[in-house]
């Protein structure tokens, strides 16, 4: 009676040998696949947030300060008028024509809720000449816009109430000051999703918060557009004085930029978090099969 002679261990572990490497492989190559897959998306993700941040401090910094548009003119003969000028200026029912040829003259700057001017400080004596006038000596003194003079209407003809009003400067000033404040708080509810994202462990809520960035950078673009165009109105309405130079400070161009880094960020967090969904579902679909 012959035995079935019985195959050693050594021999089991060398027959099936080539699919357990092949197994082995496979699993690397995709472990491979997927560290690389998720360096790609924390690189994205990383990036899209300095920028969200960088944009929220500039959107934050431009609408707190007052050079969104600023006045050249040369320094005046006497300032005799010193305290009419003053009671002009900080008017309590101010009137537009009135208020932006202080402007015009005295080196305004206007910001989206306050206009400054500059003018002699007060132990400065009126009779001193422009030369003689040092920088030390010159004070800026500025008044903030009220929220009934943000919603106030604008006339055809500036400072005359009789010419009617006019509809596109009136809206374009609402929405040159409201439109920076929607921005802010989307940017700053996107934040939130993306909290609550990182807490999940899950990329999906990203895409919320990349379209709350692109509709952050609407808003802010057409803030920017709404101010280029109210000022360049204004303008045809008020001519400059003589040797009077206007021009956009210093927090319009914050605004100006915080607009691409929004849109920037918006297409990081979406490509992300669209990209890590297509690729979860292949890796799903190849698991199944």
């Amino acid at each position: 009676m012959t035995t079935s002679k019985i195959p050693s261990r050594s021999m089991m572990n060398f027959l099936i040998s080539p699919s357990r490497v092949n197994f082995y492989a496979c699993r690397r190559q995709q472990k491979n696949l997927n560290t690389r897959m998720d360096n790609r998306f924390a690189t994205a993700l990383v990036i899209a947030c300095v920028l969200s941040l960088i944009s929220t401090i500039y959107m934050a910094a431009s609408i707190g300060t007052d050079f969104w548009y600023e006045y050249r003119s040369p320094a005046p003969e006497n300032f005799s008028d010193l305290n009419k000028i003053r009671d002009e200026f900080f008017d309590s029912d101010p009137d537009e024509k009135s208020y932006n040829d202080l402007l015009f003259r005295y080196n305004g700057t206007v910001g989206l809720w306050r206009r400054c001017i500059t003018v002699p400080n007060k132990s400065t004596p009126w009779y001193s000449s422009p030369e003689k006038t040092e920088s030390s000596d010159l004070i800026t003194e500025c008044f903030s816009f009220t929220l009934s003079e943000q919603f106030m209407e604008k006339y055809i003809e500036p400072g005359n109430h009789n010419t009617g009003i006019d509809l596109l400067r009136t809206y374009l000033w609402r929405c040159q000051f409201l439109l920076p404040f929607v921005s802010l708080g989307l940017m700053c509810f996107g934040a939130l999703i993306g909290l609550c994202a990182c807490a999940c462990r899950s990329l999906y809520p990203t895409i919320a918060t990349g379209v709350l960035h692109f509709l952050a950078g609407l808003c802010t673009l057409g803030s920017v557009s709404c101010y280029v165009a109210g000022i360049e109105l204004l303008h045809q309405k008020l001519q400059l004085p003589e040797n009077v130079k206007g021009e956009f400070g210093w927090s319009f161009c914050l605004a100006c930029v915080s607009a691409p880094l929004q849109f920037m960020a918006a297409a990081l967090f979406i490509w992300a978090a669209r990209t890590n969904r297509k690729e979860y579902t292949l890796m799903k679909a190849y698991r199944v099969a």
